[in-house]
């Protein structure tokens, strides 16, 4: 028993092919044509955007192929002025539900593995990484260098070196980003000491100054939330440490109750 109605057995359907296939490109050429993201300054930032334009495309097409068929389903099926009768019963297609089943399957499958690629790129440590602490708080960011024993509420760091950050905050959710490293990571209250892994590595690649800013709604002053970023040269880095204050060591608790005095 053919189970397609009559009326459908006359659908162009290469015509339609096409039609989605000349959308999806005109699309995808609109959509990649600005700079979204703008500068790159990490070697992080080229795969994110490689991997942001393939997200794009792959959009492009599964909206393209809804339109088509949606637009030329309410053209072709459309009422005649004046019909009020009833619709003609028609049964599902068994092919056709598995298709649009299966194929976004696939296409999130694969973008999935891609992501996965991306990210487990970008995370590899390579050996043994500058560390810096950085804490958010409302409404301030704060950065401590432990190798080098000073704290600044600037961000500096070496060009073309690997930088391992540590995130904490001290109050409420923040998040990390810098536009240009494309890297935005959340700042969670409780880490570290909690099972909450806040640390991730980045090598910025281009000199300048940057901002860094908190793109988590954090409160009052979430929109000032904002902290200088310069990435300079081994050199004018190793200046800079060498002018900042040095971290304050904490004193030891007394650990009990005074003793008195012995009497005579």
């Amino acid at each position: 028993m053919n189970r397609i109605p009559p009326a459908m057995r006359d659908v162009p359907y290469g015509k339609l092919v096409a039609a989605m296939l000349v959308l999806t490109a005109v699309i995808s050429v609109l959509m990649l044509i600005p700079d979204w993201n703008g500068d790159q300054a990490s070697t992080a930032a080229e795969p994110i955007d490689r991997l942001l334009d393939v997200s794009i495309v792959l959009s492009s097409f599964v909206f393209s192929l809804v339109m088509v068929m949606l637009g030329y389903s309410i053209w072709r099926w459309r009422a005649k002025p004046g019909d009020e009768s009833d619709g003609e019963p028609i049964h599902g297609n068994t092919r056709l539900e598995i298709a649009w089943t299966a194929i976004p399957t696939v296409m999130v499958i694969i973008l999935a593995a891609y992501s996965w690629i991306v990210l487990d790129d970008i995370e590899a440590k390579e050996g043994d990484p500058r560390r810096i602490e950085v804490t958010g708080q409302q409404f301030a960011w704060s950065f401590a260098y432990p190798e080098e024993g000073i704290e600044s509420d600037e961000l500096h760091v070496p060009v073309d070196e690997q930088i391992e950050v540590e995130l904490r905050a001290l109050d409420v959710l923040h998040s990390f980003w810098v536009p240009e490293w494309r890297i935005k990571r959340d700042a969670v209250p409780g880490a570290p000491g909690a099972d909450i892994d806040d640390d991730f590595v980045v090598t910025p690649n281009e000199e300048g100054e940057f901002s860094l800013i908190c793109t988590e709604l954090c409160g009052i002053g979430h929109a000032t939330m904002r902290a200088p970023v310069v990435v300079e040269s081994r050199a004018e880095f190793d200046q800079w440490v060498s002018e900042q204050a040095p971290l304050e060591e904490e004193e030891p608790a007394s650990g009990g109750q005074p003793q008195e005095a012995p009497t005579s």
